[in-house]
C-alpha cells in the first residue's frame, strides 16, 4: 500500500461545509518537513574537518557534499511541482518526505566520500519532490485572511531555516552524541522525518491530481544535464588546474540551457505543456531578475561557507564554535528581513533592493579591515562580529523582498511557473556559489594564507553585489503582494500555477 492511500480522517476542504479542522496541524507539518529539507543545504558546512578526518574528504569532496545537494534540488524543483500537479500534492509530498528521510539515513551510513556525495545527490532529488508541494497544500487547505496569515508565518520561518543550518550542525558535531560525529547531522532527520510522515499521512486530506497534466521529461533532462555540466568543472577546475575539458563543459552547459529555452517554445507551439511557461523567458525584467537571484544567492551561500571554513581551518575553531560564529550572520539576516518585510519594502519600493547590497558591501568592507587587524594568537569571533552582522542585515533586506519584485514583472497566469523557476535558480545559484567561493578560498588556504583566501572571497562577493545592484534598476518599482506570489488571488486554473505551488 502506498503512503498516499492511507485512510483520511476527514473529508477534503472542498467536500466539507466549513474549514478543515486539522488545517493548522497541516501548517505545522509543512513547516517541519520543509525546514528539514532547507536545513540540509547548509547544515554540513561545519562538517569539513570531521569529514576529512573520518572519510578523507578533500576540498573538492567537501564542495560536492555541500553543493551537490543544492544542485539536484534546484535542477528538480520545477519537475517536482509538475509531478505534484499530475499525481496529487499530498501523494508527492509523502513520497518526497519518505525518500528524503531514507536518503538521510543513507548519508549517515556512508562509508566513503564517493558514496556520501551520491547519497547527497539523491537527497537533493528527494527534496525537489518534497519542497514544491508545501505551498500548494497550504493553498488547498486555507483561504482568505487565514491564507495571508499562513504566508506571514511560512515564508520567514523557511527563510531563516537555511541560515541557522551551520549553528545546528555545529551543535550536533560538537556534542558528538553517541560518538556519531558528523553523521548526527543526517540522523537528526530520521525521528523528525518519520514523525512528520505519520502525521501528514494521517491528517493531510487527499486531493487527486490532474491526470491531463503532462510532464515534460525532455525539458527536465535538459535542465539537469546543463546544470551538471556547469557545476562539475567549477568544482573540479581548481583542483585539476583548469584543463581544457572544464571550459568545454561550461560551454556545453550554455548550449544546453539555450536548447532548453528552444525546446520549451517548441513544446508550447505544438500544444503540449512545457516545463516552464515560455512567455517568461521573453520578459526582460524576469530574465534579468533570474540573473540577479543567481548572483545574490551564489554570493550569500558562498561567503557563508567561506566564513565557516575560515573559522574551522584557518583559526582551528571546533564545529560548535564555528556554528556559533554564524550566529551574527543569522541574527543580522533576521533583523534585516524583519525591517524590510514589515514596512521598508512597502514604503520605498525597489530602493530596498539597492540599499540592501550597499549595506552588505559596507559589512564586507568592515570585515576586510577586521581581518587585516587580526591577531592570530588572541582571535575570537567577537573580532569579526560587526562586519558579519552588518553584512547579514543587508542580506536580510534583500532576501525579504527580492522575489516579490521579480515576480511583479510576470502575468498572473504565469505566477506558479515563475515561482518554481526562481526557487530553482536560487538553489542552483547556491550550488555554483559553493563551487566558486570554495575554489577561491582553497586556492590560498592550501598555501596557509587563510586570511588572503577570505579576502579574495570578499572581492568576489563585492563584484557580484555591484552587478546585482545594477540589475535592480531593471526590476519593477513595486513588488507583488505575498499571497499573489503563490498564485492565490489570480483565479486562474491550478495547472497554470503548478510549477512551484
Amino acid at each position: 500500500m502506498e503512503v498516499s492511500d492511507v485512510h483520511d480522517p476527514s473529508p477534503t476542504p472542498d467536500e466539507a461545509t466549513g474549514p478543515y479542522r486539522w488545517r493548522w496541524l497541516i501548517l505545522a507539518v509543512m513547516i517541519v518537513a520543509e525546514i528539514m529539507d532547507l536545513l540540509d543545504a547548509s547544515i554540513v558546512n561545519v562538517a569539513g574537518p570531521d569529514l576529512e578526518k573520518s572519510l578523507g574528504a578533500g576540498s573538492v569532496g567537501l564542495q560536492w557534499v555541500i553543493g551537490g545537494y543544492a544542485l539536484t534540488l534546484g535542477a528538480g524543483l520545477v519537475l517536482g511541482g509538475r509531478l505534484g500537479d499530475r499525481h496529487g500534492r499530498r501523494r508527492m509530498f509523502l513520497i518526497g518526505l519518505a525518500a528524503f528521510t531514507t536518503s538521510s539515513l543513507l548519508c549517515a551510513a556512508a562509508p566513503n566520500t564517493g558514496s556520501l556525495i551520491a547519497f547527497r545527490l539523491l537527497q537533493g532529488t528527494a527534496g525537489a519532490m518534497l519542497l514544491p508541494q508545501g505551498l500548494g497544500l497550504l493553498r488547498e487547505n486555507f483561504s482568505g485572511p487565514e491564507l495571508t496569515k499562513v504566508f506571514a508565518i511560512f515564508g520567514p520561518v523557511l527563510g531563516l531555516g537555511g541560515i541557522i543550518g551551520p549553528v545546528l550542525g555545529g551543535f550536533l558535531i560538537e556534542g558528538d552524541f553517541f560518538g556519531l560525529g558528523w553523521r548526527s547531522v543526517f540522523l537528526i532527520n530520521l525521528p523528525v522525518g518519520l514523525a512528520a510522515l505519520v502525521v501528514a499521512a494521517r491528517f493531510v486530506p487527499r486531493k487527486t491530481g490532474d491526470r491531463t497534466v503532462r510532464v515534460d521529461l525532455t525539458g527536465a533532462a535538459l535542465v539537469a544535464i546543463s546544470c551538471a555540466l556547469l557545476v562539475l568543472p567549477l568544482n573540479q577546475g581548481q583542483e585539476n588546474g583548469w584543463p581544457l575539458w572544464t571550459w568545454l563543459s561550461m560551454a556545453a552547459s550554455a548550449i544546453g540551457f539555450a536548447l532548453f529555452a528552444l525546446q520549451q517554445r517548441r513544446t508550447a507551439a505544438t500544444g503540449r505543456e512545457p516545463l516552464v511557461t515560455p512567455g517568461l523567458l521573453r520578459k526582460p525584467a524576469f530574465t534579468v531578475g533570474l540573473g540577479g537571484i543567481a548572483l545574490f544567492f551564489g554570493g550569500l551561500v558562498g561567503t557563508q561557507l567561506v566564513l565557516t571554513l575560515f573559522l574551522q581551518i584557518g583559526r582551528h575553531f571546533t564545529a560548535g564554535e564555528a556554528g556559533l560564529g554564524n550566529l551574527p550572520l543569522a541574527v543580522g539576516t533576521a533583523i534585516g528581513g524583519a525591517v524590510s518585510g514589515a514596512f521598508l519594502a512597502d514604503r520605498i519600493g525597489r530602493k530596498v533592493l539597492q540599499i540592501g547590497p550597499l549595506v552588505q558591501l559596507a559589512g564586507a568592507a568592515v570585515l576586510w579591515l577586521e581581518l587585516d587587524g587580526l591577531d592570530a594568537a588572541s582571535f575570537s569571533i567577537g573580532d569579526i562580529v560587526p562586519g558579519v552582522a552588518v553584512a547579514g542585515i543587508g542580506a536580510g533586506m534583500v532576501i525579504a523582498a527580492l522575489f516579490s519584485f521579480v515576480l511583479a514583472a510576470v502575468d498572473d497566469d504565469e505566477i506558479g511557473s515563475a515561482s518554481g523557476v526562481l526557487s530553482a535558480v536560487q538553489a542552483v545559484g547556491g550550488s555554483i556559489g559553493v563551487a566558486v567561493f570554495g575554489s577561491v578560498f582553497f586556492a590560498r588556504a592550501e598555501t596557509g594564507d587563510f586570511t588572503g583566501g577570505f579576502h579574495r572571497a570578499l572581492i568576489v562577493q563585492a563584484c557580484l553585489l555591484v552587478v546585482f545592484l545594477a540589475i535592480t534598476f531593471l526590476l519593477p518599482s513595486k513588488g507583488r503582494p505575498e499571497d499573489e506570489q503563490h498564485g492565490t488571488t489570480t483565479g486562474s486554473d491550478t495547472k497554470q500555477h503548478a510549477a512551484a505551488t
